[in-house]
């Protein structure tokens, strides 16, 4: 708990610095992985671990701000796509070189080669068996709501 508050401290000050909270910045992150650049709202859902209505607020909050904008799926009148903007990777581009130095600092750089690969695998073990969804809709085609 210790370590997760210490970098969460770290994150949360340097996304704040470009004007996102953490929950933004991971909205962008999985939305910009994705392909083209969106997920159904359920999937992103899933994927965040946040309520379906916890999803919708942060979604109107980003629309408004204009990182983010809503697709319906054309076959099914009940999905709707959450899709980066152009501007919402233009601010993801401007927060990611900081992010990844603080990773850098404080957490590959705290460990050697083997630690680090043994941590990650241990990390990918318990995030498929306490969060199964932690992918949800990544690798699906777009075209299937």
């Amino acid at each position: 708990m210790e370590a997760h508050a210490g970098l969460a401290a770290k994150f949360a000050a340097q996304f704040d610095e470009h004007g996102l909270s953490t929950v933004e910045f991971e909205v962008l992150m999985r939305l910009s992985r994705s392909p083209e650049h969106q997920l159904r709202m359920t999937d992103l859902s899933t994927q965040t671990s946040l309520s379906t209505s916890g999803v919708t607020r942060v979604v109107d909050r980003m629309e408004r701000d204009g990182l983010l904008a809503r697709r319906a799926c054309p076959s099914d009148r009940r999905s709707a796509y959450a899709v980066v903007t152009e501007a919402g990777l233009a601010r993801l581009r401007e927060t990611l070189p900081g992010h990844i130095q603080l990773i850098q600092d404080w957490l590959v750089g705290q460990l050697d080669p083997t630690a680090l690969r043994y941590l990650l695998d241990g990390l990918r073990t318990v995030r498929d068996a306490v969060h199964p969804g932690a992918t949800a809709g990544s690798t699906r085609p777009s075209a299937d709501c």
